[in-house]
Formats: structure tokens, sequence, C-alpha cells
């Protein structure tokens, strides 16, 4: 049996805290006396009382949570939150279409940074804050800032957390969730700052540090500007975002073992890691060889172009500092597997996530052992962490999922008369939370408004899904899900 209450109480706790972030938004547009003040008073207003009613209609519930619960709280809590994202932007007509708003939120929250607005350029301060703010929310994700926040739901918060988490193999740092959250937590606001104050460094302003701090600690992509990273025409800048987005796509709990205990030999030591480090490495080495080739770019400038594009679409951040679209069509190969497998577990990235590639990879060695060896028991080791039967079979199960949401929504998009190349990678980039696109119709420069509203929301959905990690999701749409036993 579902527990309402439990679950109003805590949708209405989230709505307090997204109300309380548009109260920022609505400072900094008081404070530059634009008009998209009103805009977010009447967010902050809406979202506060309807907060205030599903408190109040979850009032007495207690704190536990069942397995069931926690599954439909976190996806409620993702398109709920969304939902309410969308009211800046509707509410002061900066998008006219309510498909096209809640797209451009759900995009934002789920760190996909694919985008239907045209012309950013000509949006006022604030708006563009709260785009880079959802990414920065949706970062480490909206429920586990709920978790640090409100200790009052520590009681559900394990299951929560296993609903919301990415990877298959959770590594702990203490005990009690809420303590994991404040210290992993810790981890992504240094990133962040460090990161803004590099920016500043190479050149950005305040305002513009800020946001593409977000955008690059979120693993997300909307930027302030419609030429992105490349508007600024700054190799430090492009470094220092290569960097950030780079160490985004690591583990969390790893780089909080690395900072604050000084291990840094753990991070070559840890498998998922290496690989990690090898793909962006090679990928961005071919890359380049390609750049000098066949497009004529020096040396330094192939280097530094394909590290951050490469960097970019395998963290999912979705950053261009130069027009990939115009580069061999070989490389878009190699940018759609990076948007496929993603980065590291544990981080703000999308994707496969490549301790998954290196289950896989170990799955495909044993399977040779045990040809010549039928009666060998072999385990599945991923640095010392024996992976159960069980693991594996989920392992298969989730692959099995992805693949066939490729392709089946591949194949309604090209029914939909959208080239083959771009419905492949925008089902790539939607799934995989990227945010660019491979083609001719929407190059990886390109905004998405001019796909089919029908498209558009199955975009969306595919945003939700690949960001719970598939089955958080789809497992509500399962009949065993509401039975009663």
């Amino acid at each position: 049996m579902i527990n309402l209450k439990v679950i109003y109480k805590i949708i209405g706790s989230l709505l307090f805290i997204e109300a309380a972030l548009m109260s920022v938004c609505l400072i900094m547009a008081m404070a530059y006396g634009e008009d998209d003040m009103y805009a977010f008073l009447y967010a902050v207003g809406i979202t506060a009382a309807c907060g205030a009613v599903l408190r109040y209609m979850g009032r007495n519930s207690g704190n536990m949570l069942s397995r069931r619960d926690a599954y439909l709280v976190v996806s409620l809590a993702w398109v709920l939150f969304s939902l309410f994202g969308t009211l800046p932007f509707v509410t002061g007509g900066y998008i006219k279409s309510f498909t096209d708003a809640y797209f451009e939120t759900m995009s934002g929250f789920t760190t996909t940074g694919a985008t239907i607005i045209d012309d950013v350029e000509c949006l006022p301060h604030a708006i563009l804050f709260w785009r880079s703010l959802t990414h920065w929310i949706g970062g480490l994700g909206i429920v586990f800032f709920t978790i640090a926040l409100l200790p009052s739901l520590i009681g559900g918060s394990v299951k929560i957390f296993a609903a919301e988490s990415t990877g298959p193999i959770k590594m702990k740092l203490h005990p009690k969730i809420s303590t994991n959250s404040k210290w992993i937590g810790s981890v992504y606001i240094i990133l962040t700052l460090a990161c803004a104050l590099s920016y500043m460094f190479f050149g950005m302003d305040w305002f513009d540090a800020i946001n593409y701090s977000m955008s690059t600690t979120g693993t997300g992509g909307f930027a302030t500007h419609n030429a992105s990273i490349a508007h600024f025409q700054s190799p430090g800048i492009e470094y220092s975002a290569i960097l950030f987005c780079f160490l985004s796509g690591t583990n969390f709990t790893l780089l909080y073992f690395t900072m604050a205990k000084l291990r840094f030999r753990e991070l070559f030591m840890n498998s998922e890691f290496r690989l990690y480090f090898i793909l962006v490495a090679a990928f961005s080495l071919f890359i380049a060889c390609e750049l000098v080739v066949h497009n004529g770019y020096d040396v330094e400038h192939a280097l530094r172009s394909s590290l951050f594009q490469v960097t970019a679409f395998i963290t999912t951040t979705g950053f261009f500092s130069d027009d990939a679209g115009l580069w061999p069509h070989v490389t878009w190969v190699v940018l759609s597997f990076c948007m496929f497998i993603g980065a590291c577990s544990g981080s703000t990235s999308g994707g496969l996530k490549c301790v998954r590639g290196v289950m896989l990879l170990r799955i495909v060695r044993n399977e040779f052992r045990q040809i010549l060896h039928p009666n060998a028991v072999l385990p599945l080791k991923i640095d010392s962490t024996n992976v159960p039967n069980n693991k594996r079979v989920t392992l298969l199960a989730f692959l099995t999922v992805d693949l066939i949401l490729i392709l089946v929504c591949s194949f309604i998009f090209i029914v939909q008369g959208i080239e083959s190349t771009n419905a492949v990678t925008v089902t790539l980039s939607s799934l995989g939370n990227v945010g660019p696109a491979l083609g001719s119709d929407i190059g990886p420069t390109m905004s998405w408004s001019s796909l089919p509203d029908n498209v558009k929301w199955i975009c969306t959905l595919l945003m939700l899904v690949g960001r719970l990690e598939i089955f958080s999701v789809l497992v509500i749409f399962t009949s065993a899900f509401w039975k009663d036993n």
C-alpha cells in the first residue's frame, strides 16, 4: 500500500526548498531591476502555497518509507520540481509554449542541457541564473539535497538514496546517509567555487563565472551566451572547463577520499577511474589526429578542441568550444560512444557509467575463461568488491532496456521525419543527459526548438529515465508496483 501522507510531506518540503531557491533569483531580479521580478514573485508564491498545502495533507505521517514509496517519491519529486520550475519561464512570457518550458526545465534539472531557446542572450540575468541553478540543484539530485537538509526524513532516506543514486556499486563514507550527503556535498561546493574562481582568473565576470561553474560541476551545459564557452575565445577558460568537467565526472566519494584524506594513489587504483581516464585520453588523441590531418588544425588547437569535446560529451556536460558538426564523421562515432558510456558512477554525469563498462569487460573475460575451464568458479571483482550474480543479471537487464529504448525511440523519431543521425544522437543525448546532438538538422551548436512537440515530450521522459537510471522510473509503470502484496 502506498503511504500517500509521507509522500505529500516529502514533496511539500521539496517545494519549500524550490521556493527558497527561486527567492534567490527574485533577489537577483530586484538587484538588476529587470522585468523578470514579477515572474519570480508569482513563482515563489505559487510554489510555496502548494508546498504548504502538501505539508498540511501530510501532517502526522511519520517518517518511514517502504521501497515502493521511495521509488514513487523520487520520480514524483523530479516531475513536480520540473513542473513548478517552469513558472518563471511561463509567467514571465520568456517561453511561450508549456511544452517548451517543461522541456527546458526538465533538461535543466536532469543536467541534460539541451535547450529550445534560440537566443539565450536576450534573457534577463535572473532567468539565466535560474537555468544554471537547475543544473546545480539537479547535479547531485533533488532528493539527495533533501536528505542533507531535512533530518526529519531520515527514516526512509536510505531507500530514497538507493532509488536516486547512480551506478550499480555504492561506496559508503558513513553509516548515516545524511552525513554522507553533507560530506559529498562539501566536495561539490568546493569544486563549484574553485571552478568559478578559475573562470574569473581567466577573464570571466562574476556573473558568467558563477553560471558556467554551476553548469560545469553539475555537468549540465546551459550557458549565458549562444556560443557557449566558444564565446570567450580563451584557451585558459577552455582548459579550466576541461579540468572541472573531468573532475565532476569522477566518483565524488573517491574525490572525497582523495581530497580530504590525501589518498591520491587511490584514484588510479580505482578500476572505474582508470577506464574513464584511458577513454578520455585515447579518444582525445584519436580526434586530435583527425583534426590535424583532415581539418588542418595546429597540434595545440587540435588537442585542446578534441580534449574539450571528448570531456564535455563523456561527462555529459555538453559545452562546446568548437563546432564538432564540421569535424570528420568518424569523430561523430567516437563522440556518440562517449554519450553512451558516460563518466563515473556516483558523479553528476549521465550515461551507462564506466563502472558498468568495467563489469561488462570482466564478464566477457570470464566467459572466455569459462570456455576453457567449464567447471571453474570465476568471481567478478571490482576493486576487491565481489559483484554477486544478481548484480550481473541487473547489469545485463539494464543494458538490454537501455538499448531497446535507444532503438525504439530512434525509430519513432525517424518516422516523425527527423534525419537518421539526428534521431539516434537526440535519443542518446536525452537518455544519457548529454545535451548536444550530432547531425545536419540539429548540430552540437544548435537548439532543439525545431523538434515536434510530441518528440520533445518523449525526449523529456528519456531525460528523466536516464537521470534516474531507467528502472527507478519504469518500475512505476508495472502492474506489480501497484498491487497491495
